[in-house]
C-alpha cells in the first residue's frame, strides 16, 4: 500500500529532516517503502538532499517547499523524498556523480529526478520559483520534467539506465592494483604545488575551501622530501586563512568556505569535521615552526568546540547554522556602533588589530577581518586583545544563536577525537584528552551488537555504520592509544577492524564498500574513494590498516593494508579529481614509522620529546620501565628491553641503535 498521503519527517532522526516536517510538500525520508510507493503508483522521484547548515538549502525550503502552490504540483505529480547528505553519504555520491555525468555543476540542495526505481535521469541544484539567475523557476521544471515523463519516458529510462551503469563504472568498478611509489605523492604534491594561490593562500581564484586533504598532501611530502616549498605553501595557506573573515575572531573556530579568492567573505556555517581537520593540520605546523599563532588559533577553536559543539552525551554536534533570524552571518557581524557599545574607548585599541569591512555583494553588517600584520600583533599583545574579544563574546552571547544540528556523525566524531588526542599530547592537556576519551566512549557505548550507528540523534541512532564510520573510529582509537598508553584502545580498535571486514569487505579482499553487504535501500553499492571536504572512505580506510598494523606488529594486518592500497591506487589512476586521501594515505603503507619509548612514567623526558614532534607517519609506543606485559614488539627484533630508559625508532623493518638522550631523539625526529 502507498504511505499515507502526509508529510512524514517527523519522527526521523535527523534535525534536517525535521526542519521540513511542516513543509505542506508530502516528503518521506528515503527508504525501501518510499521507493515502493513510486513503483506502485508509477510516478517517479523527486529527490532533494541537502543539510541542516546549508544556506541555499533554506532559501529553497522557504521559496518553494513552504509555499502550498508549489508542494500542490509536487505532491500531485511526484513521489516527494527528502534525504539529508550527512547522515547518507552513499547516496549523496550516488547521485552527485550522476548530476556531474549529465554535465552540471553539483552543489546543495541536489535536486535530481528518478525513475520509480531510483535512476536518476535529470536534476540541478537550487531552482528559485520563478525563473531568474539564468535559471528556470521551480513549477515550470516540474511541469516540464511530468510532460517528459510521459511524452517520453521510454527515452528517458533508457537514458537513466545509461546513466545509472556510467555511475557504477566510476563508484563501484574494480581496477587493476597499481604498484605503491613515493613518488606518486612528490608527484601530486608538485601539481596542487602548482593550482597553490601564491599571494593569497590556498588553491587559486574562488570559492576557496581550506581543502585539508591536498594541504596534508603537500605536509607529506615536505616530510618526505625536505621541500621547503610545500612547507611554506601550507604555512602561508594557513596564516591567510586564519586572518581571513572566514575565521572567528571573536569565538574561534573556522567557516566552511569563503565566498571569494581572499578567505573574507565567508558562508557562515561551521562544520566538526572542517574544524578537526584543521586542529591536527595546525598540531602538526605549530611542532614544526613553534609560532605562536597556530598555537592560539588552535586553543581558541578547541575552546569553541568544547563551549558550543558538545552535546549532553559527551560526543560532538555537526554544524552550526549560517543564518540567524533568517540572516547569514547575522550572529557573528558587528557595525561599528554595536562595538562601540560593547567596548567603550577601548574600540580604538581593537581597531588595532582588527579590520571591518564591507566588500562588494555582501549585504550584511561588516565582517571581521585581520590583515596579516594586524594578526601578528594580535598574538604578539594577546595581554590587550584578548580581553576585548572576551567582553565581545560575552556581548554576542546575548544574540539569537544559529541552528545547532546536534546529529553525532560518527566518523565525523572520530576525525574530532583524533585531533584533541594529538592536541592534548602536543600541549600537555590531558583536558582535550580526557574530552576525546569521552567523546569516544559516547560512540562506542552506542554500539548494537558490535555494530557502529552512523547517525545519532539522542535516543535516535541510524544504524548501520559506513565503512568510514568504522575507519575514523579505528584511527580515534590508535590516537587515544598514544595519548593514554592504554592498551584496550589496541583491542577496540582490533574490534572495529574486524567489523569493517565482515559488514564492508568485498569478497576478493581487494578493499571496501561503503554501504554495508546487508543495505537494503542502496541503489548501488559504491566505493567510497573520492575524498570531499574530508578524506575518502577509501584513504580513511587504508590509514586505519596501515597504522594498526603497525601499531600490533601485525605482518598479516599490513600484507593487507598494502594490498587494499595497492587495489586503491588503481582505482585512484582512473579519478579526475579526489584522489590525495588515497595517496596520501599509500604513503603511510609505504614508509610506516614507529617510535617505542621506555621511560619513567612520570618526568618522562623522552616522551615529552616524542609528544612535542608529531608525524602524521608514525604511531608512538610509551612503554613504562620495569614493565612485562603488553610490550609492543620491535620490527625485527622481538620485544625492547625495559629495565632502563631508551628509543627505538624504526622505519619499515629498520630500526636505529637505541636512543636514550632526548636532545638525540628530537634530533633524529626531525631529521626521519
Amino acid at each position: 500500500m502507498p504511505l499515507p498521503p502526509e508529510n512524514l519527517l517527523a519522527a526521523e532522526s535527523s534535525p534536517y529532516l525535521r526542519q521540513h516536517s511542516a513543509n505542506p510538500v508530502h516528503w518521506r525520508a528515503w527508504s525501501a517503502a518510499a521507493l515502493r510507493e513510486a513503483q506502485e503508483l508509477d510516478r517517479p522521484i523527486l529527490l532533494s538532499i541537502g543539510y541542516a547548515a546549508c544556506h541555499w538549502c533554506h532559501v529553497m525550503a522557504h521559496e518553494s517547499f513552504e509555499n502550498e502552490d508549489v508542494a500542490a504540483v509536487m505532491n500531485r505529480l511526484f513521489v516527494n523524498i527528502k534525504v539529508d547528505r550527512e547522515e547518507r553519504p552513499d547516496l549523496d555520491q550516488i547521485y552527485m556523480a550522476a548530476l556531474a555525468a549529465m554535465g552540471e555543476q553539483g552543489g546543495w540542495p541536489l535536486t535530481m529526478f528518478l525513475t520509480p526505481d531510483g535512476k536518476p535521469f535529470w536534476g540541478g541544484t537550487y531552482f528559485p520559483p520563478e525563473a531568474r539567475y539564468g535559471r528556470p523557476g521551480f513549477i515550470q521544471v516540474l511541469e516540464a520534467v511530468d510532460k517528459a515523463w510521459r511524452e517520453k519516458r521510454q527515452s528517458l529510462t533508457q537514458s537513466a539506465d545509461g546513466l545509472t551503469v556510467h555511475v557504477g563504472e566510476r563508484l563501484a568498478a574494480s581496477r587493476d592494483r597499481a604498484s605503491l611509489d613515493i613518488d606518486t605523492l612528490t608527484t601530486l604534491a608538485e601539481s596542487i604545488d602548482g593550482m597553490m594561490d601564491r599571494t593569497l593562500g590556498g588553491l587559486r581564484g574562488a570559492p576557496k575551501f581550506p581543502n585539508t586533504p591536498f594541504m596534508t598532501t603537500l605536509w607529506l611530502s615536505w616530510l618526505e622530501t625536505r621541500n621547503r616549498e610545500h612547507r611554506d605553501r601550507v604555512l602561508h595557506s594557513l596564516e591567510t586563512m586564519l586572518a581571513g573573515g572566514i575565521y572567528d575572531h571573536i569565538g574561534g573556530g573556522l567557516a566552511r568556505y569563503s565566498t571569494d579568492a581572499e578567505w573574507l567573505v565567508p558562508h557562515f556555517e561551521k562544520m566538526l569535521y572542517d574544524n578537526a581537520q584543521l586542529l591536527r593540520l595546525g598540531n602538526w605546523v605549530y611542532a614544526e615552526t613553534g609560532n605562536e599563532l597556530f598555537r592560539v588559533r588552535i586553543e581558541e577553536s578547541i575552546a569553541w568546540l568544547l563551549r558550543e559543539m558538545l552535546v549532553d552525551d559527551g560526543a560532538f554536534a555537526s554544524s552550526l547554522d549560517a543564518d540567524s533570524e533568517g540572516h547569514e552571518g547575522l550572529f557573528y557581524t558587528w557595525d561599528r556602533d554595536e562595538l562601540a557599545a560593547v567596548l567603550g574607548s577601548d574600540i580604538d585599541i581593537f581597531n588595532r588589530y582588527i579590520t571591518l569591512s564591507n566588500p562588494e555583494n555582501w549585504e550584511g553588517k561588516p565582517i571581521l577581518r585581520q590583515t596579516l600584520q594586524q594578526q601578528a600583533d594580535s598574538i604578539a599583545d594577546s595581554d590587550t586583545f584578548t580581553p576585548l574579544k572576551q567582553r565581545l563574546r560575552s556581548a554576542r552571547e546575548e544574540r539569537v544563536r544559529p541552528g545547532r544540528d546536534e546529529k553525532v556523525l560518527t566518523d565525523w566524531n572520530g576525525l574530532a577525537i583524533t585531533a584533541l588526542a594529538d592536541g592534548g599530547r602536543l600541549f600537555a592537556r590531558s583536558d582535550w584528552v580526557d574530552v576525546a576519551a569521552a567523546a569516544f566512549n559516547s560512540i562506542t557505548g552506542s554500539a548494537r551488537a558490535g555494530r557502529l550507528p552512523h547517525s545519532r540523534l539522542k535516543d535516535a541512532a541510524l544504524f548501520p555504520a559506513l565503512s568510514s564510520d568504522y575507519a575514523a573510529m579505528i584511527n580515534a582509537a590508535i590516537a587515544l592509544y598514544e595519548a593514554t598508553h592504554q592498551t584496550r584502545y589496541i583491542k577496540q580498535a582490533r574490534d572495529l577492524c574486524a567489523q569493517l571486514d565482515r559488514w564492508h569487505g568485498d569478497d576478493a579482499g581487494t578493499g571496501y564498500y561503503l554501504s554495508t553487504s546487508d543495505a537494503e535501500d542502496v541503489p548501488l553499492r559504491i566505493r567510497g574513494d573520492v575524498d570531499e571536504a574530508i578524506p575518502s572512505a577509501t584513504a580513511q580506510i587504508v590509514e586505519a590498516l596501515a597504522r594498526l598494523a603497525n601499531v600490533t606488529g601485525d605482518i598479516e594486518l599490513h600484507a593487507k593494508a598494502w594490498a587494499v592500497a595497492e587495489h586503491a591506487a588503481g582505482r585512484a589512476r582512473h579519478q579526475s579529481y579526489g584522489q590525495a586521501g588515497i595517496v596520501n594515505a599509500c604513503a603511510l603503507v609505504i614508509k610506516p614509522l614507529k617510535l617505542v619509548v621506555v621511560d619513567e612514567t612520570e618526568d618522562s623526558k623522552l616522551v615529552s620529546v616524542a609528544n612535542r614532534i608529531p608525524d602524521p607517519r608514525r604511531v608512538d609506543h610509551f612503554v613504562p620501565i620495569g614493565a612485562t606485559t603488553d610490550l609492543p614488539l620491535l620490527p625485527g627484533a622481538g620485544e625492547p628491553p625495559t629495565k632502563k630508559p631508551g628509543a627505538y625508532l624504526c622505519t619499515g623493518p629498520v630500526c636505529l641503535p637505541v636512543i636514550t638522550d632526548p636532545v638525540k631523539l628530537e634530533a633524529a625526529l626531525r631529521e626521519t
